[in-house]
């Protein structure tokens, strides 16, 4: 059985219901991982796991737990790259897709930007999600779900 991940502890509210909506509607087991409690509607398909408060505690349980094939949704670089290399399939909050070909990029610019920030020459981070943002991540999961479905068939 496939199931969906999400590093939900920097999941933004809106894209955290599309996955819940879509995990009912095709019946796809779906684990929210954050280290505080998270509401979510009663569903036999949706469970929530609440780890230990603490550098990086939701990143290795989803790390030792997820499964080649299977979909996590994370902006968590580090985390991405970890699971790429079991065989999973990673999609960012913001619809992108994370792979064998774009991580090593990604991890390099999330350095540089780490070594700005810290030197206090870049402060903030991503804009916050607009009404695109969403809308891509509503497309490119769909497509990525529909993807992990028939692989399980």
């Amino acid at each position: 059985m496939s199931v969906v991940w999400v590093d939900a502890d920097a999941c933004p509210k809106s894209i955290r219901e599309i996955i819940l909506r879509a995990a009912e509607r095709t019946k796809t087991q779906t684990r929210l991982v954050a280290n505080h409690a998270l509401p979510v509607p009663r569903s036999p398909f949706v469970a929530t796991i609440t780890v230990p408060s603490g550098a990086d505690a939701a990143d290795a349980l989803i790390h030792e737990r997820i499964e080649a094939g299977e979909l996590l949704i994370t902006s968590d670089i580090p985390l991405a790259d970890l699971v790429l290399a079991k065989g999973a399939v990673v999609l960012t909050p913001r619809g992108e897709s994370l792979d064998a070909e774009n991580i090593r990029g990604r991890l390099n610019m999330r350095d540089f930007m780490e070594t700005l920030r810290a030197s206090g020459e870049h402060g903030g981070g991503p804009k916050p999600l607009g009404e695109r943002e969403v809308r891509a991540f509503a497309n490119a999961f769909d497509r990525a779900l529909a993807r992990m479905l028939r692989s399980r068939s």
